[in-house]
């Protein structure tokens, strides 16, 4: 290949290494001249305070001086210490690598010159320093994402230029407080609630149409970078697919409704009472009644995720009240399968919250226990506080389990670990789905532990601010089959 193809790397362009070893070799040379310069220097040094003893010795035995040879001496290793002392404070003084002609002799010279040599080597080091974090800068300053690095008091440190067009920002805003200059309170409580905060979507501030997902990431001791991705196309897809979903879920309502109308006549007819025609009936009428759940589980998830939750539909829930109805119901489910129901609730551990949407989640994980949990087998439902003080619901059971591969996809639309199973309990596979968003919707997360063979814990823990302390007095919340898988 081409010696001069810039396709080849540097470092592995035919002669290169051959060049390098000879720029090696040139310098040991260039040190090793120098080195015997310096101390030609410093025996040329020796040699003319030896002439100066012999003169003074001489002169002294001429002037019959007594201990002449011993002044001689005293005065040569003076005038040489001397002459070492000049030169090593003036390499002290750590003169410029602009003043080369002004070069210490002898030995002190070559500390100078590997002075000088570490003073290139540093200023080149930082040179190199410079040019990186000026390539690092200008990366930072042309990634799309808007970036923003806060100090421990929140305060502005640096910003690219997608914070500036994102955010709303400027240059004049670095040293202000962030929440100060960004004043909405969903984002000041979210930046106020310590370094474990999950991703917040928010509008951006100068643009309500367009939406932003924020995160915050410590880095070094008491840094944080503010990170906001601009989810405006995303959101409008998942807008279409949940519009898609919604309208023909509502379209499919009426027919379906019409269809199980018919069937339930027909039931009713004596055609009905042939056992060949009733059992044909009789299936037409279980699947007409699970498309409908399915199409009312639909419809439910997606006012989940289209809708934010109104404030007047929040009040404080007596949830030991609300579970009661959800367990009497558990109870009629389990039938001549006998489960061991049991039932921890602290009476007075009260909720803010909207009761439908609790209900809904609450009886989805209750129903699923026991749909999923073996005849005889136990389910165990818990509404008390843990160690940090935060409400927590907790349904567990000893039923098949689950294993670990399956659980980060539990809460997707119509995801099933085995489909059979879950039809014949009647399952929609949209339960977990309706949980996570309630508990989102409610400030909570929904954990799921589980272990094949021993059984399945659904917990939502909520905040500590959803908590309500006393015990009020709530109207009673009757029990549907809204989200029920």
């Amino acid at each position: 290949m081409n010696q001069s193809d810039p396709r080849v790397p540097l470092a592995t362009r035919p002669g290169e290494e051959d060049q390098a070893e000879r720029r090696a070799r040139a310098r040991r040379a260039r040190r090793a001249q120098a080195r015997l310069k310096a101390w030609q220097q410093e025996i040329a040094l020796l040699a003319a305070a030896g002439v100066l003893v012999v003169l003074v010795g001489v002169v002294g035995e001429a002037l019959a001086w007594q201990g002449h040879w011993s002044w001689a001496m005293t005065l040569g290793l003076a005038v040489y210490a001397a002459s070492l002392l000049l030169r090593v404070a003036y390499l002290a003084r750590s003169l410029p690598l602009a003043w080369r002609h002004r070069e210490v002799w002898g030995v002190p010279g070559l500390v100078q010159a590997r002075q000088r040599r570490l003073r290139r080597a540093g200023y080149r080091r930082q040179r190199r320093l410079i040019r990186l974090l000026k390539r690092y800068h200008h990366s930072a300053m042309s990634v799309p994402d808007a970036m923003v690095v806060l100090n421990e008091d929140r305060e502005i440190e640096w910003l690219n230029l997608a914070a500036i067009e994102m955010l709303g920002l400027s240059r004049m805003d670095i040293g202000l407080r962030l929440d100060n200059l960004w004043r909405a309170p969903a984002f000041t409580d979210w930046l106020a609630n310590g370094i474990e905060r999950p991703p917040l979507e928010i509008s951006a501030p100068r643009d309500g149409s367009r939406a932003l997902s924020l995160r915050i990431e410590p880095y070094g001791s008491d840094r944080y970078l503010l990170i906001g991705r601009d989810v405006t196309a995303l959101h409008r897809l998942q807008g279409v697919r949940q519009d898609f979903v919604a309208n023909v879920s509502h379209e499919l309502r009426t027919p379906l409704t019409v269809l199980a109308g018919y069937v339930e006549t027909l039931l009713d007819t004596e055609d009905g009472h042939d056992p060949q025609m009733h059992r044909i009936l009789s299936n037409m009428h279980q699947q007409a009644d699970r498309m409908r759940r399915i199409v009312e589980d639909l419809l439910l998830l997606s006012r989940l995720e289209t809708s934010q939750p109104d404030s007047e539909l929040f009040e404080t829930i007596d949830v030991a009240r609300l579970l009661e109805p959800i367990l009497n119901d558990a109870r009629l489910v389990s039938g001549e399968e006998g489960h061991d129901i049991r039932a921890d609730l602290d009476a007075n551990l009260t909720l803010r919250g909207v009761p439908r949407e609790l209900q809904s989640a609450f009886s989805n994980l209750v129903f699923n226990a026991v749909k999923y949990t073996p005849a005889g087998g136990r389910v165990e439902v818990r509404w008390a506080r843990d160690e940090q003080g935060r409400a927590v619901f907790s349904v567990c059971d000893s039923g098949i389990g689950i294993e670990a591969r399956h659980i980060p996809r539990l809460t997707e639309r119509f995801y099933r670990i085995d489909v059979g199973r879950s039809r014949s309990r009647g399952g929609t596979g949209l339960g977990l789905a309706i949980v996570k968003h309630v508990a989102l919707r409610h400030g909570a997360r929904l954990e799921i532990d589980s272990t094949p063979g021993e059984g399945s814990c659904f917990r939502v823990l909520f905040s500590l601010r959803q908590t309500v302390r006393q015990t009020p007095t709530v109207a009673t919340v009757s029990p549907d089959r809204d989200g029920v898988d």
